[in-house]
Protein backbone atom coordinates (compact mmCIF):
# COMPACT_ATOMS: atom_id res chain seq x y z
CA UNK A 1 0.00 0.00 0.00
CA UNK A 2 1.03 3.60 -0.45
CA UNK A 3 2.41 5.62 2.41
CA UNK A 4 -0.70 7.76 2.73
CA UNK A 5 -2.66 4.64 3.65
CA UNK A 6 -0.52 4.10 6.76
CA UNK A 7 -0.69 7.15 9.04
CA UNK A 8 2.02 7.35 11.66
CA UNK A 9 0.83 5.90 14.95
CA UNK A 10 1.45 7.57 18.26
CA UNK A 11 2.48 4.16 19.58
CA UNK A 12 5.38 3.05 17.40
CA UNK A 13 5.72 -0.35 19.11
CA UNK A 14 5.48 -3.12 16.46
CA UNK A 15 2.16 -4.97 16.58
CA UNK A 16 3.64 -8.33 17.54
CA UNK A 17 5.72 -6.75 20.27
CA UNK A 18 2.73 -5.60 22.28
CA UNK A 19 1.64 -7.79 25.22
CA UNK A 20 -1.14 -10.20 24.33
CA UNK A 21 -4.01 -11.31 26.50
CA UNK A 22 -3.23 -14.62 28.10
CA UNK A 23 0.53 -14.20 28.34
CA UNK A 24 1.82 -15.19 31.75
CA UNK A 25 5.49 -14.31 31.72
CA UNK A 26 7.67 -12.48 34.18
CA UNK A 27 10.23 -10.23 32.60
CA UNK A 28 13.00 -8.72 34.68
CA UNK A 29 14.93 -5.68 33.62
CA UNK A 30 18.51 -6.60 32.68
CA UNK A 31 21.07 -5.25 35.10
CA UNK A 32 24.32 -3.73 33.98
CA UNK A 33 27.32 -2.12 35.52
CA UNK A 34 27.92 1.56 34.82
CA UNK A 35 29.16 2.00 31.26
CA UNK A 36 28.13 -1.53 30.31
CA UNK A 37 25.45 -2.28 27.68
CA UNK A 38 22.25 -3.29 29.52
CA UNK A 39 21.60 -6.17 27.15
CA UNK A 40 18.69 -6.97 24.87
CA UNK A 41 15.18 -5.90 25.79
CA UNK A 42 13.36 -9.14 26.81
CA UNK A 43 10.18 -8.05 25.03
CA UNK A 44 12.15 -7.31 21.87
CA UNK A 45 13.82 -10.72 22.12
CA UNK A 46 10.44 -12.45 22.53
CA UNK A 47 9.15 -10.56 19.50
CA UNK A 48 12.07 -11.71 17.37
CA UNK A 49 11.70 -15.32 18.52
CA UNK A 50 8.07 -15.33 17.38
CA UNK A 51 9.01 -13.85 14.02
CA UNK A 52 11.95 -16.20 13.48
CA UNK A 53 9.85 -19.31 14.09
CA UNK A 54 6.98 -18.16 11.88
CA UNK A 55 7.94 -20.88 9.41
CA UNK A 56 6.51 -23.43 11.87
CA UNK A 57 3.06 -21.85 11.67
CA UNK A 58 3.36 -21.80 7.88
CA UNK A 59 3.93 -25.55 7.79
CA UNK A 60 1.21 -26.18 10.36
CA UNK A 61 -1.29 -24.38 8.12
CA UNK A 62 0.10 -26.17 5.07
CA UNK A 63 -0.38 -29.59 6.69
CA UNK A 64 -3.92 -28.72 7.74
CA UNK A 65 -4.80 -27.57 4.23
CA UNK A 66 -3.10 -30.48 2.46
CA UNK A 67 -4.84 -33.01 4.73
CA UNK A 68 -8.12 -31.09 4.30
CA UNK A 69 -8.68 -31.04 8.04
CA UNK A 70 -11.01 -28.01 7.80
CA UNK A 71 -13.18 -29.92 5.31
CA UNK A 72 -13.33 -32.92 7.63
CA UNK A 73 -14.33 -30.72 10.58
CA UNK A 74 -16.93 -28.72 8.64
CA UNK A 75 -19.94 -30.78 9.72
CA UNK A 76 -19.17 -31.45 13.39
CA UNK A 77 -16.36 -31.74 15.96
CA UNK A 78 -14.29 -34.91 15.70
CA UNK A 79 -11.80 -36.77 17.87
CA UNK A 80 -8.19 -37.20 16.89
CA UNK A 81 -8.85 -40.87 16.18
CA UNK A 82 -11.71 -40.06 13.82
CA UNK A 83 -9.62 -37.50 11.97
CA UNK A 84 -6.63 -39.83 11.78
CA UNK A 85 -8.77 -42.55 10.22
CA UNK A 86 -10.21 -40.14 7.67
CA UNK A 87 -6.85 -38.62 6.72
CA UNK A 88 -4.61 -41.67 6.92
CA UNK A 89 -2.33 -40.16 9.55
CA UNK A 90 -0.68 -41.24 12.80
CA UNK A 91 -3.20 -40.34 15.52
CA UNK A 92 -0.79 -39.28 18.32
CA UNK A 93 1.16 -37.11 15.91
CA UNK A 94 -1.98 -35.69 14.36
CA UNK A 95 -3.08 -34.59 17.83
CA UNK A 96 0.12 -32.58 18.14
CA UNK A 97 -0.68 -30.87 14.86
CA UNK A 98 -4.25 -30.18 15.98
CA UNK A 99 -3.07 -28.65 19.24
CA UNK A 100 -0.71 -26.41 17.28
CA UNK A 101 -3.65 -25.36 15.12
CA UNK A 102 -5.61 -24.64 18.29
CA UNK A 103 -2.82 -22.38 19.54
CA UNK A 104 -3.19 -20.16 16.47
CA UNK A 105 -6.98 -20.16 16.43
CA UNK A 106 -7.70 -22.45 13.47
CA UNK A 107 -9.45 -25.09 15.61
CA UNK A 108 -10.58 -25.36 19.22
CA UNK A 109 -9.92 -28.33 21.50
CA UNK A 110 -12.60 -29.37 23.99
CA UNK A 111 -12.11 -30.93 27.41
CA UNK A 112 -13.59 -34.15 26.01
CA UNK A 113 -10.84 -34.39 23.39
CA UNK A 114 -12.71 -33.32 20.28
CA UNK A 115 -11.66 -30.57 17.89
CA UNK A 116 -13.99 -28.15 16.19
CA UNK A 117 -13.40 -25.67 13.37
CA UNK A 118 -13.27 -21.94 14.19
CA UNK A 119 -14.20 -18.98 12.01
CA UNK A 120 -10.55 -18.67 11.04
CA UNK A 121 -10.46 -22.33 10.09
CA UNK A 122 -13.54 -21.91 7.89
CA UNK A 123 -11.41 -19.81 5.55
CA UNK A 124 -9.21 -22.88 4.92
CA UNK A 125 -12.06 -25.05 3.70
CA UNK A 126 -11.88 -25.97 0.03
CA UNK A 127 -15.62 -25.66 -0.58
CA UNK A 128 -16.55 -22.18 0.65
CA UNK A 129 -16.60 -18.91 -1.31
CA UNK A 130 -13.67 -16.69 -0.45
CA UNK A 131 -11.51 -19.57 0.79
CA UNK A 132 -7.80 -18.71 1.05
CA UNK A 133 -6.79 -22.32 0.44
CA UNK A 134 -6.28 -21.95 -3.34
CA UNK A 135 -4.09 -18.88 -2.77
CA UNK A 136 -1.87 -20.70 -0.29
CA UNK A 137 -1.30 -24.05 -1.97
CA UNK A 138 1.20 -23.00 -4.69
CA UNK A 139 3.45 -21.43 -2.05
CA UNK A 140 3.60 -24.72 -0.13
CA UNK A 141 4.98 -26.46 -3.20
CA UNK A 142 8.22 -28.26 -2.27
CA UNK A 143 10.29 -26.38 -4.85
CA UNK A 144 8.95 -23.01 -3.70
CA UNK A 145 9.60 -23.90 -0.06
CA UNK A 146 13.13 -25.04 -0.87
CA UNK A 147 13.70 -21.81 -2.79
CA UNK A 148 12.97 -19.82 0.35
CA UNK A 149 15.63 -21.92 2.03
CA UNK A 150 18.03 -20.31 -0.44
CA UNK A 151 16.76 -16.79 0.27
CA UNK A 152 20.19 -15.53 1.30
CA UNK A 153 21.52 -16.54 -2.11
CA UNK A 154 18.95 -14.24 -3.72
CA UNK A 155 20.00 -11.39 -1.43
CA UNK A 156 23.63 -11.90 -2.39
CA UNK A 157 23.07 -12.24 -6.14
CA UNK A 158 19.82 -10.37 -6.83
CA UNK A 159 18.60 -13.44 -8.74
CA UNK A 160 15.62 -15.70 -8.00
CA UNK A 161 16.76 -18.71 -6.00
CA UNK A 162 13.98 -20.84 -7.52
CA UNK A 163 16.00 -20.98 -10.74
CA UNK A 164 18.84 -22.66 -8.86
CA UNK A 165 16.53 -25.06 -7.02
CA UNK A 166 14.26 -25.94 -9.95
CA UNK A 167 16.79 -25.38 -12.72
CA UNK A 168 14.33 -23.19 -14.62
CA UNK A 169 12.09 -20.12 -14.17
CA UNK A 170 9.14 -20.50 -11.83
CA UNK A 171 6.50 -20.18 -14.55
CA UNK A 172 8.07 -23.07 -16.44
CA UNK A 173 8.06 -25.08 -13.22
CA UNK A 174 4.30 -24.64 -12.90
CA UNK A 175 3.61 -25.03 -16.64
CA UNK A 176 5.40 -28.40 -16.88
CA UNK A 177 3.40 -30.04 -14.08
CA UNK A 178 -0.39 -30.19 -14.66
CA UNK A 179 -1.25 -30.53 -10.96
CA UNK A 180 1.04 -27.73 -9.84
CA UNK A 181 -0.05 -25.61 -12.78
CA UNK A 182 -3.69 -26.07 -11.85
CA UNK A 183 -2.97 -24.94 -8.28
CA UNK A 184 -1.09 -21.90 -9.54
CA UNK A 185 -3.86 -20.80 -11.93
CA UNK A 186 -6.49 -21.41 -9.24
CA UNK A 187 -4.56 -19.08 -6.94
CA UNK A 188 -4.39 -16.37 -9.59
CA UNK A 189 -8.12 -16.74 -10.28
CA UNK A 190 -8.97 -16.28 -6.60
CA UNK A 191 -6.92 -13.10 -6.47
CA UNK A 192 -8.45 -11.75 -9.67
CA UNK A 193 -12.03 -12.57 -8.67
CA UNK A 194 -11.53 -10.89 -5.30
CA UNK A 195 -10.53 -7.63 -6.99
CA UNK A 196 -12.88 -7.72 -9.99
CA UNK A 197 -15.93 -6.25 -8.31
CA UNK A 198 -13.88 -3.63 -6.50
CA UNK A 199 -12.29 -2.54 -9.76
CA UNK A 200 -15.65 -2.54 -11.54
CA UNK A 201 -17.14 -0.22 -8.92
CA UNK A 202 -14.14 2.05 -8.37
CA UNK A 203 -13.20 2.86 -11.98
CA UNK A 204 -15.52 4.67 -14.40
CA UNK A 205 -16.14 2.34 -17.35
CA UNK A 206 -19.23 4.25 -18.57
CA UNK A 207 -17.63 5.48 -21.81
CA UNK A 208 -15.53 2.36 -22.38
CA UNK A 209 -16.50 -0.16 -25.05
CA UNK A 210 -13.74 -2.78 -25.08
CA UNK A 211 -11.48 -3.96 -22.25
CA UNK A 212 -8.41 -6.07 -23.02
CA UNK A 213 -7.25 -8.11 -20.02
CA UNK A 214 -3.54 -8.70 -20.60
CA UNK A 215 -2.18 -11.72 -18.73
CA UNK A 216 -5.69 -12.42 -17.49
CA UNK A 217 -5.34 -16.19 -17.10
CA UNK A 218 -8.66 -17.99 -16.84
CA UNK A 219 -10.63 -14.74 -17.07
CA UNK A 220 -11.76 -14.26 -13.48
CA UNK A 221 -11.09 -10.52 -13.51
CA UNK A 222 -12.61 -9.93 -16.92
CA UNK A 223 -15.65 -12.04 -16.06
CA UNK A 224 -16.27 -9.82 -13.04
CA UNK A 225 -15.93 -6.62 -15.07
CA UNK A 226 -18.27 -7.81 -17.83
CA UNK A 227 -20.81 -9.09 -15.30
CA UNK A 228 -20.89 -5.71 -13.57
CA UNK A 229 -21.00 -3.64 -16.78
CA UNK A 230 -23.42 -5.12 -19.31
CA UNK A 231 -22.29 -2.73 -22.09
CA UNK A 232 -18.64 -3.85 -22.04
CA UNK A 233 -17.00 -6.25 -24.45
CA UNK A 234 -13.80 -8.00 -23.50
CA UNK A 235 -10.69 -9.58 -24.95
CA UNK A 236 -8.83 -12.05 -22.75
CA UNK A 237 -5.16 -12.44 -23.63
CA UNK A 238 -2.58 -14.76 -22.07
CA UNK A 239 -0.43 -17.74 -22.97
CA UNK A 240 -2.29 -20.68 -24.51
CA UNK A 241 -1.91 -22.68 -21.29
CA UNK A 242 -2.97 -19.67 -19.23
CA UNK A 243 -6.33 -19.30 -21.01
CA UNK A 244 -7.05 -23.04 -21.13
CA UNK A 245 -9.80 -22.87 -18.50
CA UNK A 246 -11.20 -19.52 -19.65
CA UNK A 247 -14.08 -20.77 -21.84
CA UNK A 248 -15.69 -22.60 -18.93
CA UNK A 249 -15.22 -19.71 -16.50
CA UNK A 250 -16.60 -17.09 -18.89
CA UNK A 251 -19.53 -19.33 -19.79
CA UNK A 252 -20.33 -19.91 -16.12
CA UNK A 253 -20.35 -16.14 -15.59
CA UNK A 254 -22.74 -15.70 -18.52
CA UNK A 255 -20.40 -13.38 -20.44
CA UNK A 256 -18.84 -15.71 -23.02
CA UNK A 257 -20.85 -14.08 -25.82
CA UNK A 258 -19.18 -10.71 -25.08
CA UNK A 259 -15.62 -11.94 -24.82
CA UNK A 260 -12.93 -13.08 -27.26
CA UNK A 261 -10.12 -15.32 -26.02
CA UNK A 262 -6.67 -15.09 -27.59
CA UNK A 263 -3.41 -16.82 -26.77
CA UNK A 264 0.05 -15.44 -27.39
CA UNK A 265 3.16 -13.73 -26.01
CA UNK A 266 2.39 -10.31 -24.54
CA UNK A 267 6.02 -9.22 -24.86
CA UNK A 268 5.68 -9.55 -28.64
CA UNK A 269 2.19 -8.19 -29.32
CA UNK A 270 -1.25 -7.74 -27.75
CA UNK A 271 -4.72 -7.55 -29.37
CA UNK A 272 -5.30 -4.17 -31.00
CA UNK A 273 -8.15 -1.68 -30.73
CA UNK A 274 -9.04 -1.83 -27.04
CA UNK A 275 -10.13 1.21 -25.04
CA UNK A 276 -8.67 -0.02 -21.77
CA UNK A 277 -5.77 -2.43 -21.34
CA UNK A 278 -5.89 -3.94 -17.84
CA UNK A 279 -2.64 -5.44 -16.54
CA UNK A 280 -3.21 -6.94 -13.10
CA UNK A 281 -0.51 -8.62 -11.02
CA UNK A 282 1.73 -9.02 -14.04
CA UNK A 283 4.35 -6.28 -14.04
CA UNK A 284 5.61 -7.12 -10.58
CA UNK A 285 6.73 -10.51 -11.95
CA UNK A 286 9.20 -8.98 -14.41
CA UNK A 287 12.25 -6.74 -14.62
CA UNK A 288 12.00 -3.14 -15.82
CA UNK A 289 13.06 -3.89 -19.39
CA UNK A 290 10.43 -6.61 -19.80
CA UNK A 291 7.75 -4.45 -18.19
CA UNK A 292 8.54 -1.53 -20.47
CA UNK A 293 8.23 -3.82 -23.50
CA UNK A 294 4.83 -5.10 -22.36
CA UNK A 295 3.46 -1.65 -21.53
CA UNK A 296 4.80 -0.29 -24.83
CA UNK A 297 2.91 -3.01 -26.73
CA UNK A 298 -0.29 -1.99 -24.97
CA UNK A 299 0.29 1.68 -25.77
CA UNK A 300 0.88 0.86 -29.43
CA UNK A 301 -2.22 -1.34 -29.65
CA UNK A 302 -4.79 0.80 -27.81
CA UNK A 303 -7.40 2.85 -29.65
CA UNK A 304 -7.12 6.63 -29.84
CA UNK A 305 -7.75 8.05 -26.39
CA UNK A 306 -7.16 4.62 -24.85
CA UNK A 307 -5.71 3.99 -21.41
CA UNK A 308 -3.51 1.41 -19.74
CA UNK A 309 -4.72 0.38 -16.28
CA UNK A 310 -2.06 -1.28 -14.15
CA UNK A 311 -3.56 -2.94 -11.07
CA UNK A 312 -0.87 -3.60 -8.47
CA UNK A 313 0.41 -2.68 -5.04
CA UNK A 314 2.17 0.69 -4.91
CA UNK A 315 5.07 0.63 -2.47
CA UNK A 316 5.58 3.65 -0.20
CA UNK A 317 8.73 5.73 -0.68
CA UNK A 318 9.77 4.93 2.90
CA UNK A 319 8.92 1.75 4.84
CA UNK A 320 8.38 1.69 8.60
CA UNK A 321 6.35 -0.22 11.19
CA UNK A 322 3.20 1.40 9.82
CA UNK A 323 3.72 -0.16 6.39
CA UNK A 324 1.46 -3.08 5.52
CA UNK A 325 3.58 -6.19 6.33
CA UNK A 326 2.13 -7.94 3.28
CA UNK A 327 4.06 -5.53 1.07
CA UNK A 328 7.40 -6.91 2.24
CA UNK A 329 6.09 -10.48 2.03
CA UNK A 330 5.02 -9.95 -1.56
CA UNK A 331 8.17 -8.09 -2.58
CA UNK A 332 10.54 -10.72 -1.16
CA UNK A 333 8.46 -13.54 -2.58
CA UNK A 334 8.96 -11.91 -5.97
CA UNK A 335 12.72 -11.79 -5.28
CA UNK A 336 12.84 -15.52 -4.57
CA UNK A 337 10.58 -16.56 -7.45
CA UNK A 338 10.85 -13.98 -10.26
CA UNK A 339 12.96 -11.19 -11.75
CA UNK A 340 10.40 -8.62 -10.61
CA UNK A 341 9.54 -6.53 -7.55
CA UNK A 342 6.92 -4.23 -6.06
CA UNK A 343 7.38 -0.63 -7.23
CA UNK A 344 6.88 2.88 -5.88
CA UNK A 345 4.89 5.60 -7.62
CA UNK A 346 8.13 7.18 -8.89
CA UNK A 347 9.29 3.83 -10.28
CA UNK A 348 5.97 3.27 -12.07
CA UNK A 349 6.19 6.77 -13.54
CA UNK A 350 9.70 6.09 -14.81
CA UNK A 351 8.74 2.73 -16.26
CA UNK A 352 5.77 4.24 -18.11
CA UNK A 353 7.88 7.11 -19.46
CA UNK A 354 10.41 4.63 -20.84
CA UNK A 355 7.53 2.94 -22.69
CA UNK A 356 6.22 6.17 -24.23
CA UNK A 357 3.34 6.59 -21.80
CA UNK A 358 2.49 9.15 -19.12
CA UNK A 359 1.27 8.47 -15.61
CA UNK A 360 -2.13 10.16 -15.20
CA UNK A 361 -2.86 9.20 -11.62
CA UNK A 362 -3.13 6.46 -9.02
CA UNK A 363 -6.44 5.59 -7.41
CA UNK A 364 -7.26 4.69 -3.84
CA UNK A 365 -6.70 1.08 -2.67
CA UNK A 366 -9.35 -1.35 -3.90
CA UNK A 367 -10.45 -4.54 -2.21
CA UNK A 368 -8.76 -6.19 0.75
CA UNK A 369 -5.37 -6.50 -0.93
CA UNK A 370 -4.63 -2.78 -1.19
CA UNK A 371 -4.08 -2.97 -4.96
CA UNK A 372 -4.42 0.38 -6.73
CA UNK A 373 -5.29 1.41 -10.27
CA UNK A 374 -2.36 3.12 -12.00
CA UNK A 375 -3.76 4.88 -15.05
CA UNK A 376 -1.59 5.85 -18.02
CA UNK A 377 -2.13 7.44 -21.43
CA UNK A 378 0.02 8.22 -24.46
CA UNK A 379 2.89 10.56 -23.56
CA UNK A 380 1.76 13.18 -26.10
CA UNK A 381 -1.86 13.25 -24.95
Amino acid sequence: MAADQHPVRADRTPRLLRPRKGWHVTLTEPSASPGQHPGADPMAAAHLYRLAFGFVHSQVIHAAARLRLPDELAARPLTTGELAERTGTHAPTLRRLLRALASIGVVEESASGTFRLTGVGEALRSDVPGSVRPMLMPYFDEVIWASWGKFLDSVRTGLPSVETVAGRPVFEHFADDPEKGAEFHAAMAVSAAAEAWSLARSYDFAEVETVVDVGGGSGALLAGLLSHHAHLRGVLFDTPSGVRDAPARLAAAGVADRCVIEGGDFFTSVPAGGDRYVIKSVLHDWDDESCAALVRRCGEAMAEGGRVLIVEIVAPPVADTGTDPFLAVSDLNLLVLTRGRERTEAEFAGLLASAGLRLMGIGEPIGYSGYRVIEACAADE
